[in-house]
């Protein structure tokens, strides 16, 4: 005689009225892994679509005029602003993709998070069954002392691992590059973050009533869950 034990995840399907398929299955010779598979499919199925918020309202992306350029990665300079913005892409299309590895390479080297142990990097972001980015148009690079800076602002969107919840945040990724500089290496030519923070609207557009606070490295992302 077998006996199975339901995990956390099958116990909430219990709670809801779907026990009897769960159970079923695992009485058909279904593993707990395929069961709660299933249990999670019909779970998204139900749970309140992700929404972010339109550009140019509350909570979405300034509208701007020049938008990140589409194209293949050789189509698009890679030294120039919208080389930048494509790293921030990529780096939240690993993030979505739960590569959290390759993601954190394209952080400084020696900064900070860039040499963090990898699992603590990872871990950052356990506490998210999902992350989604829509990228922003980048700023115009400023230079300083044969370096460059560039901003690009991100809406951020994806669902709490706790309970399913959606979640959004602005944040603005800075990023930087050694300018082509003798002796500079081709890894240091190359853009690379600095440090993600929330969002600052142009002064002139500042609404103090609907201002962001400043948030850790950690990115605070499940303080913005939806209620």
């Amino acid at each position: 005689m077998k006996t199975f034990f339901l995990t956390p995840l099958l116990l909430v399907a219990a709670c809801d009225g779907r026990e009897e398929s769960a159970i079923d299955n695992l009485a058909n010779g279904a593993n707990v892994a395929q069961v709660e598979n299933a249990v999670r499919a019909e779970a998204m199925a139900v749970m309140e679509p992700l929404d972010p918020p339109a550009p140019g309202t509350p909570g979405g992306l300034p509208i701007d005029t020049v938008p990140l350029a589409e194209g293949s990665e050789g189509s698009i300079d890679p030294d120039s602003a919208q080389g930048a913005a494509q790293v921030v892409q990529g780096y939240y299309g690993l993030l979505e993709e739960k590569r959290f590895e390759d993601a954190q390479a394209l952080w400084n080297p020696r900064g900070k998070m860039g040499t963090q142990d990898s699992a603590h990097f990872a871990a950052r972001f356990r506490g998210f069954s999902e992350i989604h980015a829509n990228v922003g148009a980048p700023s115009e690079p400023e230079g300083a002392a044969g370096s460059l800076y560039i901003t690009v602002p991100v809406q951020l969107y994806g669902r709490i691992a706790a309970n399913g919840k959606p979640f959004y945040a602005l944040r603005q990724v800075a990023l930087h590059r050694v300018n082509d500089v003798p002796g500079s290496t081709e890894e240091q030519r190359r853009w690379h973050i600095e440090a993600i923070r929330a969002y600052a609207p142009p002064i002139e557009a500042v609404d103090a009533s609907n201002a962001m606070q400043a948030i850790s490295m950690t990115d605070g992302l499940a303080g913005k869950a939806k209620k």
